[in-house]
């Protein structure tokens, strides 16, 4: 559901932009909820809306072409970001699916009413060509995880970055769901997760996640998180 509202968003990219600027794109954001599995972006299909959430995140999930791998997220985009960086970028459209991994809300605008924006202001696109760069590093960095990083130090990253977009330490998460986030089996995710919680790090319950030592995760992630992190704050502040 769409309505016209008021309110200012809490999105930090569209938070961040001047007032001019801003101002290009208001008539036409709209406030939407962001229902838990909300698909954004569908794999060759064309984008028609470009999403800033206030509230929740998104899975950013590669499937190989034509689905023909099981699927394994590549970033995750919450209220510090935006979808749609295909539309930014010059093209319409991309390899990859966008779907809400965690219920909220935000703003969307039209894919088209967007690239008017920016025709009419170069740092309305440097602004979201500079999250473009950010959300790169980001991913840069869940690759380097995915390829050297035990499976413990990878969840303790995954956290933590669930946990710098939502305002709770405590996440709802299934093993199933995050066997599929991390590319991993099912069993692995337990094991994972036990290790974590024997280090007093986290507690697990049917469903959910709590977390209680940030700065242990932190330490355990080896490395993992933080760069793409201080990366975008240098940028955004």
């Amino acid at each position: 559901m769409a309505t016209r509202t008021p309110s200012a968003p809490t999105n930090r990219l569209l938070s961040r932009v001047s007032a001019s600027d801003f101002a290009l794109l208001n008539p036409y954001l709209a406030r939407v909820d962001l229902p838990l599995r909300k698909r954004l972006e569908t794999h060759g299909k064309p984008i028609d809306y470009v999403y800033f959430p206030d509230s929740g995140f998104a899975s950013v999930v590669a499937n190989g072409h034509n689905g023909a791998v099981r699927g394994i997220e590549v970033g995750l985009i919450g209220r510090e970001g935006m979808t749609g960086l295909a539309v930014v970028m010059g093209t319409d459209r991309t390899p990859h699916e966008t779907f809400m991994q965690n219920a909220g809300t935000g703003w969307r605008v039209a894919a088209g009413n967007l690239r008017r924006a920016m025709e009419q202001s170069r740092t309305l696109q440097q602004s979201f060509l500079l999250y473009g760069h950010a959300f790169i590093v980001q991913a840069t960095y869940t690759a380097m995880a995915n390829g050297r990083s035990k499976l413990e130090d990878r969840l303790a990253r995954w956290l933590l970055m669930a946990r710098d977009r939502v305002d709770s330490d405590r996440l709802t998460l299934t093993h199933e769901f995050l066997s599929m986030m991390l590319g991993v089996r099912r069993p692995g995710v337990t094991v994972a997760i036990n290790l974590l919680e024997k280090a007093g790090l986290i507690e697990a319950s049917r469903g959910a996640t709590t977390i209680i030592d940030r700065k242990g995760l932190e330490r355990i992630s080896n490395g993992a998180y933080g760069a793409a992190e201080a990366e975008f704050n240098r940028l955004f502040g």
